[in-house]
């Protein structure tokens, strides 16, 4: 569905925003558009990919008028622009709403605008329970995205609204593998917040096909979330130590607003989601194309979530030591 598109991509220059542009160039787009604030890090890009399909256009979500200009005749937007660092918004909290909330608004508004075919936001597991500042604000922006399907006169507007939700990349910057990595290679200690701690493992490869398959699939409203195994932060010790060497460690305890494991379906969700093609698919009550009489309906092959509470890192399959020291060989990351 995506040859021969359009496609604008918020927050474009980021990480995620690049692996997504190169897929979709493979895909055979007729163009993207990368609208992002920073604009060495477009310079970097554009020399980095040096394809004739890509335009960028400086502006921030912020700007509904600079948005509306750069969505003219776009036909897919992929919502990825974020503030992300944790303690910097528990810090300056309005600006992450500016962002992340008044920003997405923007989005929304500038997609119905232009009638743009599709818009998919890019959620985190942190929205759901949110403890932090950071979280409440990406749950509000699933939040607007469903809703956005809700009070359309669908002959006037055509775009339809949806939202895929994972948890953090493996070896993304910041990410706990990259960061034990090199404090290994500098002769410091491992720093573990708790050794009990779980994370849901995926790939950036797995993160595009999620999103790619929702774009592709959804009817509207729902949120995509992918089924994912886990591991421990003991065992990516253990793995780092026997690839590389043992420098210790040192248990620092979690930081505020961080979770002992994380959680992408929460225990009020669960009633709503369903299994479809590898996925999970959490549909809205509120939404009539999804009450559960309809449900099977809108998708092929459905079938509802039993015999879980809720769908967290503490109660998937775990990756074991093998496997996992194979996945990082794999990543690059050791070099």
């Amino acid at each position: 569905m995506f040859e021969g598109k359009k496609i604008l991509i918020t927050g474009g220059t980021g990480s995620l925003g690049q692996a997504l542009t190169q897929r979709l160039l493979d895909l055979g787009v007729e163009t993207i558009r990368i609208f992002s604030r920073n604009e060495h890090k477009q310079i970097e890009m554009e020399s980095k990919f040096q394809d004739e399909r890509l335009r960028f256009f400086i502006g921030d979500v912020r700007d509904y008028q600079r948005l509306e200009m750069a969505l003219e005749d776009i036909d897919i937007v992929f919502h990825a622009a974020a503030l992300k660092h944790v303690p910097k918004i528990e810090y300056n909290p309005f600006e992450a709403i500016k962002t992340n909330v008044i920003g997405t608004q923007n989005v929304i508004d500038a997609c119905l605008k232009n009638n743009v075919e599709k818009a998919v936001c890019i959620g985190t597991d942190k929205a759901v329970s949110p403890l932090n500042t950071y979280g409440s604000t990406k749950l509000l922006m699933e939040k607007l995205f469903v809703a956005a399907n809700n009070y359309l006169n669908r002959e006037k507007h055509q775009t339809v609204f949806l939202a895929v939700r994972y948890g953090n990349v493996l070896g993304s910057s910041g990410s706990v593998i990259p960061k034990f990595i090199e404090q290994i290679k500098a002769n410091k200690p491992i720093t573990i917040t708790d050794a009990q701690m779980t994370r849901f493992s995926i790939t950036m490869n797995e993160a595009l096909d999620l999103i790619i398959n929702a774009v592709t699939f959804a009817k509207g409203s729902e949120i995509f979330v992918p089924k994912l195994s886990a591991y421990s932060i003991t065992d990516v010790k253990n793995a780092l130590t026997e690839l590389l060497t043992d420098t210790g460690e040192k248990i620092i305890g979690i930081r505020t607003g961080e979770k002992l494991h994380e959680t992408l379906i929460n225990e009020d969700e669960i009633k709503y989601s369903w299994i479809f093609k590898n996925m999970y698919v959490i549909v809205s009550p509120l939404y009539t194309l999804f009450n559960e009489e309809n449900v099977k309906e809108s998708y092929q092959d459905v079938k509802k979530i039993e015999g879980i509470r809720k769908y967290s890192s503490d109660s998937v399959e775990k990756i074991s030591l093998k496997d996992l020291k194979v996945i990082i060989e794999n990543s690059g990351l050791l070099n």
